[in-house]
Formats: structure tokens, sequence, C-alpha cells
């Protein structure tokens, strides 16, 4: 058997206290996730992340640093994922973007709102990525090398 880890990318995007987060379907339930998906084709980290973030959120966003990389095998699925999270800043809401598909909608919460709905959360990383955000530790962007 052929182990694959999954590339991932996830922003944590802060207003005020307040965190951007999807609720989103995930089979028939309704979890909340931050912004995040899989790295596509020909495509940099960078631009991924910025890219799921418009497609989940309607949101354009700046990111403005790296706040780690995690590895995290889902116990739902045994699937091993490697998460590249970023920080960024909103510079545009599109109002009348249409979301990605089994994307209910964004949501800003802050950490006790997300706390108190630990039930729905598709992810035990988004609480750790936000914790690693508030801890203030933030890599400059240019962690991330380009492909040569």
């Amino acid at each position: 058997m052929e182990w694959k880890p999954h590339i991932t990318v996830a922003t944590v995007v802060e207003d005020n206290g307040r965190f951007l987060m999807v609720e989103e379907y995930s089979g028939e339930r309704a979890v909340l996730n931050q912004p995040a998906g899989h790295l596509d084709p020909n495509e940099t980290l960078i631009e991924a992340a910025i890219r799921e973030t418009l497609e989940e959120t309607g949101y354009d966003v700046e990111l403005t640093g790296v706040i780690g990389i995690y590895l995290y095998t889902a116990p739902s699925n045994g699937v091993t994922y490697q998460r590249v999270c970023f920080a960024g800043k909103v510079v545009k809401h599109h109002l009348e973007y249409t979301l990605d598909t089994g994307i209910i909608g964004p949501q800003w919460l802050t950490r006790d709102e997300l706390i108190a709905q630990r039930q729905r959360w598709r992810s035990e990383l988004s609480l750790q990525c936000i914790d690693d955000y508030l801890s203030g530790q933030l890599f400059d962007l240019t962690l991330i090398r380009p492909s040569v």
C-alpha cells in the first residue's frame, strides 16, 4: 500500500477578535472549519490559500505570514494531511460571490464562540491554528519557497 499525505492550506483571518470560519457540510452534518482546502496542480501554497479563502467565504485576503505547518491524521478515515496555515487580512468582500458546493457560508466567531461549538468542528486543527496565531509567533511568507 502506498502512503500519500494530502497537502492542504488553511487561513486564519481575524477582525477585532473574531475569526473567519466556514460553515460547510461534511456528509449530512453542518460543521465549522477555517477556510481550507487542497493544493491544486501547478499552484503555489500561497495561491492555494488565497483561492480557497475566496471560494469558501467570498473574501479576498492578503496573506501576512505563516502560522505553522501541521501533520494530522484524521481519526474518521485515517488519512494524513499536511496543513500549511497562513495568517491573512481581509482586502475585499464579494457579497454576490458563488461559494463552493457544500459551503453554507462564512461566519465570524470569537475564540469562545468557537469553543462553545466544539461538537461542530471539522478538525481540531482549527483551534490549534487560532491559538498558535494568538501566541504571536508568525513566520515571514518567504519561508514558503517557490519550486525551481
